[in-house]
C-alpha cells in the first residue's frame, strides 16, 4: 500500500539534530491499523519514503506524545531535495502488502 501527504520539516533540539516530519494523525491511525501487526521495537515500522525525486528505505517511529508516527529525514536525502527546517515536503509511502491487489493510493492533507 501506498500513502502520501505533505508536511513540515522540523528539527529534534537534542545534540544529535535529527530532522523529520510528524505524519498527520488520521493517516497514522490508518497506517497502524493496516500495518501495526508488522511494528517492530519501539513502534518501528519499515517503509520505503520518497520526497521529490530521492526514494530510499528507512523506518516510522510510532510517538505516543505526537499521537503518530515520524519519518527521519536522513541528511543526503536533505541535501539532494534542497530541505530545511520549515520547509514543507510532499512524501510517499509505500508499505509492502501480501496482496498485490489491494494496492491502492490514499492522500491525506
Amino acid at each position: 500500500m501506498e500513502y502520501s501527504f505533505r508536511a513540515k520539516v522540523w528539527r529534534f533540539q537534542g545534540s544529535a539534530g535529527w530532522f523529520f516530519v510528524t505524519l498527520p494523525k488520521t493517516l497514522s491511525k490508518t497506517i497502524r491499523q493496516n500495518h501495526g501487526i508488522s511494528e517492530e521495537g519501539w513502534g518501528r515500522l519499515k517503509t520505503t519514503a520518497q520526497i521529490g525525486e530521492t526514494q530510499w528505505n528507512t523506518a516510522i517511529w510510532y510517538d505516543t506524545k505526537a499521537e503518530g508516527y515520524l519519518l527521519p529525514i536522513k541528511a543526503a536525502v536533505r541535501k539532494r531535495e534542497k530541505i530545511e527546517t520549515n520547509s514543507r515536503v510532499s512524501v510517499r509511502l509505500e508499505f509492502e502488502n501480501e496482496d498485490p491487489k489491494s494496492t491502492r493510493w490514499r492522500r491525506y492533507t
